[in-house]
């Protein structure tokens, strides 16, 4: 869905470059001007009523203006979509009454609203400043009526009925903002470019939605299509909006682009803010340019910014993912120092950190602090001490910690199974390793390719050539290979029990599925002759 999103995008930005007079965003207002020739909003007319249609209209009107609301139930069931249009004309200019007339028409008579009395209250609720009724009720137009000609249609509505309610142009804003809420990337996009047509722009705020909805199902590259085309068309940037642009640039590995865009900030007139600095030391830390980011961090300090827990937790984040945990430990305190108090990520990372490089003492020190600070624990704070105890094949004291879960409410997951599974295979228990990974899938969690490689190898370094293989065979199942050398350690295990017509099958079966490591020859791994084999334990074949 989203790659053919992206490919819609493109081609509608390729379309609109071709077929309009585009122009980069450094040309002038005036050119700008020049290429763009809005179509005039059409005017559509309602029939004014007459007869029955008439009386109805201004009785309906009187109760409405009087609160007399249990004589106009009394009428309700001879509302029509027409006469509903009327009465919401004639009271347009008191939004509240018309808002509450809307919401009693859809109680009492439902079957009486159509898109164009949805339009007109949306006209006047956003005429008057009311935009998250407005996305309201549009949110219950998109929830209930899921038609694929429903967004070609609301707009329509909307736009035929425009200049007879006397509407603002943030009727549009606020669908385009609805469709960025509700993560209708296809109906937003097509939005855009229909009110553009009409001479409409989305506001900065509805546009920021619209990247910051994007950027959260990381698709930067699509955020960064819509930002350039934004700016073609003279809509200002806020440091909000510049502030996802240099992550989405950060995100995409392109961090001298997002540096650019924090530079020229004060050039159009724009301060950075600590959420600036944050998302560029955070571009920095991913790259592992800890200097850098370090750089940033006293810039912030020179500039009488105050740091906070963000700022503190992507340094920290940074020093431990290049195992400088003295460095890491540092900033940690500094942040105590400044009265920044550190929150569940702040030690979820540090104990993630310390389990890393093996010390899982000083990874234990920090989980006490944290209860004692009453710092909540999750499951990524249970997953990281529970992996520092497995690389040191401390299994016993793991699996007292997998029990205490229970008492937070806490449930084993995927990376709970993989660390305990490492565990086994630093003690070389294979079959307890195996044990575990049958629970894992039991559990819902498929293996990843590290936790098979473990499997594998443990069995190999056993002798258990036949285990390994077993779990080969569950590997492939999962359309995965292990690595070259430890397909090498087991074809060549094989062959010296005396199976090697096991193994011949197994790997001819993975070449035939293009499963064989690319230059992986069987022929190197074991001179496999009658005199050298062990034939105890049979052929497998």
């Amino acid at each position: 869905m989203h790659n053919f999103l992206f490919r819609r995008f493109s081609t509608m930005l390729n379309t609109l470059e071709k077929n309009s007079a585009f122009v980069n965003p450094s040309s002038s207002g005036n050119s700008m001007k020049r290429n763009w020739n809005p179509i005039p909003v059409p005017h559509r007319t309602l029939p004014d009523p007459k007869g029955q249609d008439f009386d109805f209209v201004n009785i309906a009107y009187s109760h409405l203006i009087h609160s007399d609301w249990e004589k106009l139930g009394s009428l309700s069931t001879h509302l029509t979509p027409f006469r509903v249009k009327h009465i919401l004309l004639k009271i347009q200019k008191d939004h509240v009454l018309s808002l509450e007339f809307f919401t009693w028409v859809q109680t009492h008579k439902p079957c009486s609203h159509t898109l164009e009395t949805h339009s007109i209250v949306l006209h006047i609720l956003t005429k008057n400043g009311k935009f998250k009724s407005a996305e309201s009720i549009l949110r219950g137009i998109l929830v209930s009526d899921g038609s694929v000609d429903l967004p070609c249609k609301l707009f329509e509505a909307i736009l035929y009925s425009y200049r007879m309610c006397d509407s603002s142009p943030r009727v549009f804003d606020s669908l385009f903002k609805a469709y960025a809420h509700m993560k209708k990337f296809r109906n937003a996009t097509d939005t855009f470019f229909q009110m553009r047509n009409y001479g409409f722009l989305p506001s900065i705020e509805s546009c920021n939605k619209y990247l910051s909805s994007l950027l959260h199902l990381n698709r930067a590259d699509i955020a960064l299509g819509f930002y350039r085309e934004m700016r073609r068309w003279r809509i200002s940037p806020n440091v909000y909006t510049l502030n996802m642009v240099m992550g989405a640039f950060c995100k995409l590995g392109k961090l001298e682009k997002a540096v650019e865009v924090f530079k020229e900030m004060e050039s159009i007139g724009i301060s950075p803010v600590v959420g600036s600095y944050n998302t560029l030391i955070a571009g920095h830390c991913h790259e592992g340019l800890l200097s850098s980011a370090m750089k940033l961090k006293n810039s912030m300090e020179k500039n009488d910014m105050q740091l906070d827990v963000i700022t503190y937790n992507t340094l920290i984040f940074g020093f431990c993912k290049k195992g400088k945990l003295h460095e890491a430990n540092r900033i940690f305190s500094e942040m105590k120092t400044m009265n920044v108090a550190p929150n569940t990520v702040t030690y979820n990372t540090l104990i993630n950190g310390y389990s890393q490089v093996g010390n899982s003492e000083m990874a234990g020190r920090l989980y006490e602090e944290m209860l004692r600070n009453g710092i909540k624990v999750d499951i990524l704070t249970y997953n990281a001490l529970i992996l520092g105890l497995c690389k040191e094949g401390k299994t016993k004291k793991a699996a007292y910690l997998v029990k205490a879960l229970d008492k937070d409410s806490l449930v084993p997951n995927g990376s709970t199974y993989s660390a305990l599974i490492r565990g086994q295979c630093v003690r070389k228990n294979s079959e307890r390793a195996f044990q575990l990974y049958k629970s894992m899938i039991r559990s819902g969690y498929p293996p990843n390719k590290h936790t098979f490689n473990m499997l594998i190898s443990t069995f190999c370094e056993n002798e258990d050539f036949d285990g390994a293989a077993q779990v080969l065979q569950e590997m492939l199942k999962r359309c995965m290979a292990p690595d070259s050398t430890i397909l090498s350690h087991l074809y060549g295990g094989l062959c010296q029990c005396g199976k090697d017509e096991f193994a011949m099958k197994l790997f001819n079966e993975m070449e035939i599925r293009g499963f064989l490591p690319k230059g992986f020859d069987k022929t190197r791994t074991t001179n496999c002759t009658p005199e050298n084999c062990d034939k105890e334990g049979g052929d497998n074949s």
